[in-house]
């Protein structure tokens, strides 16, 4: 017995019967030689740390962009605080935690640069719209490795792509994943809205405090405990009602004064300046881009291969590009040999 056969027999063994285990996966498009160590999930987890879309994440923006400051979140840092969330209540419902890691890991790999700035720019000029949950899987099933995508297993690619929007993903511990998420950007964009200055102390509406808690680890814990209490065998994931209504509340208060608030909308504006004249750019001279783009343009059209390429980019990276593009660069004098 394989190494590997030895940690799905332990699957089965000991975790809930709504769990998803390995050895029922649907598969991947494209079969591979099963791996003597790993599940098919850790090898889908150990896919996803080593790509290249996952190293991006680092230089995208959560919610601050281009921060002045070492210590605000970053669409990286985010993935790693959603992975650590989903984690622990998957454990503690005895769901299958490496399909959740998987999951987590991969679930933003196709967020735009300026986070949900960029993405409503692209969504509003792609003619059928733009979704980084779809982007995402877009990302792992045909821009990764050459085109040839990671080849993931099918639950990991259901998680990733309904993470988020209407659609709810297939399995347990894809909904784990779709809770963390929530969990997490609520409360890291709370701290960090209070770190810049955007909050005060008591700006945070009291009656959400005193159900989740006074401090960020206080509010992580009452509502990670409370789907663990509420999903605990059962055939669901939910949240305990008085828990789920003051985490609403608070979804309501930082929509209203953190995500759609007026106090960041010059730099918004700025960044969607740069996220329609680098589209437009591109549209008109496709020949610029990457090879690996232009053959998407044959293959599905130019406006998809201009937001491929777009979406792909770190916030840096698109100002840099829009810079050389656009902004002049001044004239430098030819040296002048004597002679």
């Amino acid at each position: 017995m394989t190494i590997r056969e030895e940690l799905e027999q332990r699957e089965a063994e000991w975790l809930s019967p709504h769990a998803a285990l390995s050895v029922n996966s649907r598969g991947r498009e494209r079969e591979v030689t099963p791996c003597e160590v790993r599940t098919c999930y850790q090898r889908d987890r150990d896919r996803i740390i080593h790509c290249k879309a996952f190293r991006r994440l680092k230089f995208k923006t959560q919610v601050f962009i281009a921060p002045e400051g070492d210590h605000y979140r970053t669409r990286l840092t985010h993935t790693l605080e959603v992975t650590q969330v989903a984690r622990t209540i998957a454990r503690s419902l005895r769901l299958n935690e490496d399909l959740t890691e998987a999951i987590a890991l991969g679930h933003d790999l196709g967020h735009t640069p300026f986070g949900h700035i960029g993405e409503r720019s692209l969504n509003e000029l792609m003619p059928e719209g733009f979704q980084h949950n779809e982007q995402s899987r877009r990302v792992v099933e045909r821009l990764e490795n050459n085109g040839q995508g990671l080849n993931l297993t099918w639950e990991v690619r259901d998680g990733i792509a309904c993470h988020s929007g209407i659609q709810h993903p297939a399995t347990l511990e894809g909904e784990c994943v779709r809770r963390a998420d929530r969990i997490a950007y609520l409360n890291h964009d709370l701290d960090d809205a209070l770190r810049s200055g955007v909050l005060r102390p008591f700006d945070v509406p009291a009656d959400c405090l005193r159900v989740l808690g006074q401090t960020h680890g206080e509010r992580i814990n009452t509502m990670i405990l409370s789907i663990v209490h509420a999903s605990k065998d059962q055939e669901e994931i939910r949240m305990e009602p008085l828990v789920e209504a003051a985490m609403d509340g608070l979804r309501e208060f930082m929509f209203e004064k953190v995500y759609r608030d007026s106090w960041r909308a010059d730099e918004e504006a700025r960044c969607d300046h740069v996220m329609r004249g680098l589209f437009d750019y591109y549209c008109a001279h496709p020949a610029e881009m990457p090879e690996e783009y232009l053959l998407i343009g044959y293959q599905e059209g130019l406006n998809r291969a201009v937001a491929d390429f777009l979406s792909g980019m770190t916030d840096r990276y698109a100002v840099r590009l829009y810079q050389q593009l656009f902004i002049p660069g001044g004239f430098t004098a030819p040296v002048i040999t004597p002679g």
